[in-house]
């Protein structure tokens, strides 16, 4: 496979991440065909110059890519394409799964003879957008190297991390440190309003020091002025993800304390009504207990 600035691409998944991501393609002159469960979210993808995808024609594109929101949703779209799908297509998740699930949809997809790549991504909407993304890929090396110039567009790096399935556990781990320290971060903004700190200076104040991070340049700032607009990751995305890290330590038989901790949290606060809500509202979650 050999892929170009004339290389169809099918993209599946128009969501916070995808559509930025799906954007950068048309931008860079690559020939994109969109889809989404909802089919108006793909409306200003069409109107920058994406085409409409039609399931049944997925077979006609040589990369198909996808950004979709968890184990049930990427399972669901697979089973209504793979009729479809034709001998040497590559597939190229980005979506964040269970290595479990990745690894029964590529054998799936290997029957096909289609080649599956988990390629997992971090570094949230903003990444997506100016396209800093890093990549944790899995799967065969060679197209992983083929896929040069999309990762290109999309990113800042991309690191194979191994076989199949270990692009989605090295997303799981840097879910786990990202996850748990929001919980951390939210309780020290509170422990500092409360000892009369003003929280407005502990990004600043902090930064450049051991407990400076990008997602506490993030989140100290919006739990400090309660500022949750726009999402940049969901409260239910991150509770997803540490539940994947969770059952990974599960299948590994080790003990992750810290991280049960903080799936607690996350999952009592989207009980409350904030899973579609910022990652960052955690703080209120915090400052009722």
């Amino acid at each position: 496979m050999i892929v170009d600035r004339h290389s169809k691409i099918a993209f599946l998944g128009m969501g916070l991440m995808g559509s930025r991501m799906a954007t950068r393609l048309i931008q860079a002159g690559f020939d994109v065909a969109v889809w989404n469960r909802t089919a108006t979210a793909c409306d200003e993808l069409i109107d920058s110059g994406a085409s409409s995808l039609e399931l049944a024609h997925i077979g006609q594109y040589p990369v198909i890519l996808s950004c979709l929101a968890d184990d049930h949703a990427v399972a669901s779209v697979y089973a209504q394409i793979e009729p479809y799908l034709q001998a040497q297509q590559v597939m190229v998740d980005f979506s964040s799964l269970s290595v479990k699930q990745t690894q029964i949809l590529a054998q799936q997809a290997a029957q096909k003879q289609v080649v599956w790549i988990d390629s997992p991504v971090s570094g949230g909407t903003a990444g997506a957008e100016f396209g800093t993304l890093v990549i944790f890929a899995g799967g065969d090396a060679q197209t992983i190297q083929d896929l040069t110039l999309i990762y290109n567009v999309l990113s800042q790096r991309v690191t194979r991390m191994g076989e199949t399935g270990t692009g989605q556990a090295t997303k799981i781990c840097n879910q786990l440190i990202v996850a748990a320290n929001s919980t951390l971060i939210a309780e020290a903004v509170a422990l500092a309003g409360l000892a009369g700190v003003d929280t407005r200076l502990l990004a600043p104040a902090l930064a450049g020091g051991f407990a400076d991070s990008k997602p506490f340049q993030i989140l100290a700032p919006r739990m400090a002025s309660h500022s949750f607009e726009p999402v940049q990751w969901k409260v239910q995305t991150l509770s997803k993800d540490l539940n994947n890290a969770i059952q990974l330590a599960t299948e590994c038989e080790l003990q992750i304390p810290v991280a049960q901790q903080a799936l607690n949290q996350l999952q009592a606060h989207q009980a409350n009504g904030f899973a579609e809500k910022d990652l960052a509202t955690i703080i209120q979650h915090v400052e009722a207990e």
